[in-house]
């Protein structure tokens, strides 16, 4: 079921601006026994990047209620909202009067086994860079060009994920994930500064670690670093904490904190009101 501006229809305008210039944003939220995971988070990144983008954001509470009526029926399921500039002219320029276009969607939850969060998943380097625009940093926007080159460097389906560089050489994220890596009982992650997406799952992680004495620090990671680390997961809304135990030729364990992590979050998960 798709909602277009509250209406259950399926096309858009030829002239909308995500269509001609990828201009709006988006989020994809986990459904679990019809309730959103993490909502309000959701919305507030959502809310980040539309005044980033000088996007009028539609009402908070009007998002959350046509979120609500697609995820009522669904057990398990996923719900992408898109939130783009809407129609204009032909040409870079922003109309003078913007009306934005709100697709909120239903989709299947993707079938992935549940023993990739015990035994963990095999991942890959990317040759594609991830480009340097502080703007655009930490936000959800529809330019994901990088993402889909990247992600189409391989076809093996033991290949879970890949790992995406910056330009200048560091680790950032994977194509669909963030990452973390432990190292002497440290939790380290990629500072977001110049590219990347703060995602909502990086976010609580680092809010657990705070709240539970683990040490955790967003830094700029060289490659020879994470290939150096005790332990490897990468993380998302939909996923939750996958382990990683291999990155091409190196091996890594499925080791303690990693754990303890997957199980404050599903703690977390289960404590909090989804909205």
């Amino acid at each position: 079921m798709i909602l277009i501006n509250g209406e259950n229809k399926s096309n858009i305008e030829v002239t909308d601006r995500a269509l001609q210039y990828g201009d709006g944003l988006f989020e994809t939220i986990a459904i679990k026994s019809g309730k959103a995971q993490f909502l309000d988070r959701h919305l507030k990144r959502l809310n980040v990047g539309c005044t980033r983008l000088r996007i009028p954001l539609p009402e908070h509470q009007l998002l959350a209620s046509e979120v609500e009526k697609l995820a009522e029926d669904a057990d398990q399921a996923v719900i992408k909202i898109i939130i783009t500039r809407g129609s204009g002219g032909r040409g870079y320029r922003q109309p003078d009067y913007v009306h934005p276009t709100r697709i909120v969607s239903l989709h299947p939850y993707p079938d992935y086994p549940v023993s990739l969060k015990e035994q963990g998943i095999v991942a890959r380097f990317c040759e594609t860079r991830l480009g340097l625009n502080s703007t655009l940093a930490g936000i959800k926007h529809l330019n994901r060009l990088e993402q889909v080159m990247a992600r189409s460097e391989w076809r093996d389906p033991a290949i879970l994920e890949g790992i995406m560089f910056d330009n200048n050489g560091y680790v950032i994220e994977g194509t669909m994930t963030n990452l973390f890596y432990v190292n002497d009982n440290t939790l380290t992650t990629a500072q977001l500064d110049n590219s990347g997406v703060a995602g909502i799952i990086r976010g609580i992680i680092l809010e657990l670690s705070a709240n539970n004495g683990l040490r955790a620090v967003e830094s700029k990671i060289r490659k020879a670093e994470l290939l150096l680390a005790d332990e490897v997961f990468v993380c998302n809304s939909i996923i939750g904490i996958w382990p990683v135990r291999q990155i091409e030729q190196t091996h890594f364990s499925v080791g303690p904190i990693t754990q303890r992590i997957q199980a404050w979050l599903t703690n977390y998960e289960q404590e909090l009101p989804s909205i």
